[in-house]
């Protein structure tokens, strides 16, 4: 062994590269001139021996260490080396050393990622196929300033973290490396250590855009995406069309529970495509709105514990499968919508808690950085690179899926710092409230952007509170999501249907009482999966009486949504009066529908859904005063209302009985004088209904409710009707 080579052995950054614990392994692998001498130096642990090239000369093993050392005169190097190395078990092995390419990340991205200004930062961190000088291989990146060295493991190095630690960007806290030879399909993590107390961690890559079929959680090399997409129309329309004036019924899924094959496995995305859009096109829905295929880990968290923020889960198939899935609604006029969720995150250990060793998405302090009743942890909205991971997030799904909205889920637990909370387990703002004041921020910029360059786009907010000017824009003070679920009417509507008919007249005001409120925000119509699990039963077992009258109860209730203003969404199993609650381990109960009531009830959602969408009267000014008018919401002791809704160019007239008596020779007032037909009775044969209903009434001019004319007309029992002049 020469003199250079001892010399070597005796050098703390030497050491720390063989204790794994250097910060900067770039400044002491691959090749380096030291004392005006080339070398190059390399460390291999699972090598017996090492060879520059095919025809070089050897390296030399610093004794009783796996790092090797080879005198290298760089004229006589090729632009980029080769290592031949032979295993402990004679194996083989020929690669490019990493450690001979430079940085890989402009300082552009790095400074833009700093400022929380970087849209498409999920194109630079995470895992990427990439060349260079000819060299094909993956650019690995991650963002963990606390770290005192982080390597990237996997199936390519028996997931060993001495093998590969990566280069530290400096001040940006970015850690990169590019590893020649990886290719899609290959398997890793982060392995870091913990600047302050030494603790290695394994972590998954919050970047990933692939993960193992959970329980795995290792992050998948994946293509770049070169999907041939189908959808140039649907998209070109979306852009151009105003979605405000326009239909929206969305049927929310949960994929998983659905359907299933015949031995009880989960479908792919593709089998999906075929059967679900097959389904929700023949019931007239216009949207399918996804619970979370956001890499997860738990079934039971039904996806809103999300653990892979850029990733459709890998339980139905891969991301071209969903892209696949995406297209083929768009090629069937069906919209896709996503549950989104930025307000928390779980604490599984391979993921993003205490990431770097430190909080370092999550805020320290419990007070702000934990939901208790939850178990997870809450973002930290005041750090650039955290709503910038959030914000990117919401652009991938938009930009690489073709995504045409996302539904946040949670919203008040960002709104407020005292959510869900003590009197003494919150922190006020900065100007002693309970509003957080950086997730405002966040959500307001996210809602500006995202309109901005996704035209067309929806962004709704999942927001159970008062909150003043949810859908309004953001220069006028507004949070600036398109729509907002309305919890409160929803709340009270099955409030008012569980009750005994007989009572209801006492409760009469929850059926009016939402359009106090209804135009002050563009609002949605929920029936969604909260209201069908955990103890609340299904919708058909929340209706009161027998058999008969709880579908009839169910028809009505459906009747009144899709005629009221607002936007529609129905839970998976609601449009066919599933009787248990919703179970996401198993499959919808589909066999119901050998029965008349429930085969019933799927027909009226298929024939409302055929209304709602033929007729702009129920939609065109679902956000707007001018498309709905009262005609009687007075009539307490008989417990019916009537209401207009209307365009310019077209009205309907709805009356909706909510008691089983039928109503013989009730007078409505109406608009102008004619004959009326109707176009729409819940209790029709066709729903096993009891038939009671009318074919045409023709006009008296006999002022009635404030208005000029008036019809005498039978209502059903527990019954809706809708008239057409």
């Amino acid at each position: 062994m020469n003199k250079h080579i001892k010399k070597i052995t005796l050098d703390s950054d030497t050491k720390k590269i063989i204790d794994a614990k250097h910060h900067d392994p770039f400044s002491v692998l691959g090749p380096h001139t030291v004392n005006g001498k080339d070398i190059i130096k390399v460390f291999l642990p699972f090598a017996e021996s090492v060879q520059l090239g095919a025809k070089g000369p050897d390296f030399e093993r610093i004794p009783g260490t796996d790092m090797f050392v080879c005198d290298a005169d760089k004229e006589d190097l090729n632009e980029h080396y080769q290592l031949h190395w032979v295993d402990k078990n004679g194996k083989p092995h020929r690669q490019y050393d990493p450690y001979d390419f430079g940085t890989v990340l402009p300082e552009f991205d790095q400074h833009l990622f700093s400022e929380g200004r970087h849209w498409h930062i999920y194109q630079r961190l995470g895992a990427h196929l990439h060349t260079i000088d000819g060299i094909e291989g993956v650019h690995f990146a991650v963002w963990a300033p606390n770290a005192e060295r982080v390597s990237v493991v996997g199936d390519f190095n028996r997931w060993d973290g001495r093998c590969h630690p990566m280069r530290n960007l400096g001040g940006s806290g970015i850690w990169e490396i590019f590893i020649p030879g990886l290719t899609v399909g290959n398997l890793y993590k982060f392995e870091l250590i913990n600047r302050y107390s030494g603790e290695i961690l394994v972590k998954t890559d919050p970047y990933g855009q692939q993960f193992e079929f959970r329980p795995q959680t290792a992050a998948v090399v994946c293509r770049e995406n070169h999907y041939r997409w189908q959808d140039a129309n649907w998209m070109e329309h979306r852009q151009q069309n105003n979605w405000q004036h326009e239909a929206m019924s969305i049927y929310e899924v949960h994929l998983g529970s659905w359907q299933r094959d015949a031995q009880g496995n989960f479908l792919n995305y593709r089998q999906l495509a075929k059967q679900l859009v097959d389904y929700v096109k023949e019931l007239g829905f216009t949207h399918i709105e996804l619970l979370p295929i956001t890499e997860h880990p738990l079934d039971a968290s039904w996806g809103y514990q999300t653990s892979g923020y850029f990733a459709p889960t890998s339980r139905f198939g891969s991301p071209d499968d969903f892209r696949y899935f995406v297209d083929h609604c768009h090629q069937n006029n069906i919209g896709v919508l996503l549950d989104w969720v930025p307000a928390h995150f779980p604490k599984d250990q391979f993921a993003l808690a205490r990431f770097d060793g430190t909080p370092l998405y999550e805020h320290e302090d419990p007070r702000k950085g934990e939901h208790r009743d939850w178990g997870t942890l809450i973002y930290n909205y005041s750090r650039n690179e955290v709503r910038n991971f959030l914000l990117a997030s919401a652009f991938f799904w938009l930009e690489e899926y073709h995504l045409d909205g996302l539904r946040v889920d949670a919203v008040a637990s960002m709104l407020y710092l005292d959510y869900s909370r003590e009197d003494n387990d919150w922190i006020p703002n900065m100007y002693g409230g309970n509003e957080n004041l950086e997730a405002i921020d966040f959500m307001r910029h996210l809602n500006s952007v995202t309109h901005e360059q996704h035209p067309g786009t929806v962004i709704m907010a999942e927001e159970s509170t008062s909150w003043p000017q949810v859908t309004r824009p953001t220069w006028t003070g507004g949070l600036g999501f398109s729509m907002k679920w309305n919890m409160g009417w929803m709340h009270d509507i099955l409030s008012y249907f569980q009750e005994d008919p007989v009572n209801r007249k006492y409760h009469h005001d929850q059926l009016t009482f939402g359009m106090l409120y209804a135009f002050s925000e563009n609002f949605i119509l929920p029936f969604s999966h909260d209201e069908v699990v955990h103890g609340k039963s299904s919708l058909l077992n929340k209706m009161p009486g027998d058999e008969w009258q709880r579908f009839a109860n169910l028809r009505l209730l459906y009747t009144f949504m899709f005629t009221y203003p607002g936007k529609k969404l129905l839970f998976m199993g609601c449009e066919f009066g599933q009787g248990s609650e919703w179970n996401f381990n198993q499959v919808l109960d589909w066999y119901v529908l050998d029965y008349p009531h429930h085969e019933g009830l799927l027909t009226l959602v298929k024939d409302l859904n055929k209304l709602y969408t033929t007729h702009p009267a129920l939609y065109q000014y679902d956000f707007d005063h001018q498309g709905f008018e009262w005609i009687d919401c007075h009539d307490v002791n008989q417990s019916v209302i009537s209401y207009r809704r209307k365009t310019e160019h077209e009205e309907l007239i709805v009356i909706l009985n909510f008691t089983p008596v039928p109503r013989e020779q009730y007078r409505i007032g109406v608009p102008e004088a004619g004959t009326y037909t109707e176009i729409f009775n819940s209790d029709s044969s066709f729903y096993h209904g009891s038939n009671t209903g009318n074919g045409q009434a023709l006009s008296e001019p006999l002022p009635w409710m404030t208005l000029d004319h008036s019809i005498t007309v039978t209502l059903p029992p527990l019954g809706g009707i809708i008239f057409k002049r």
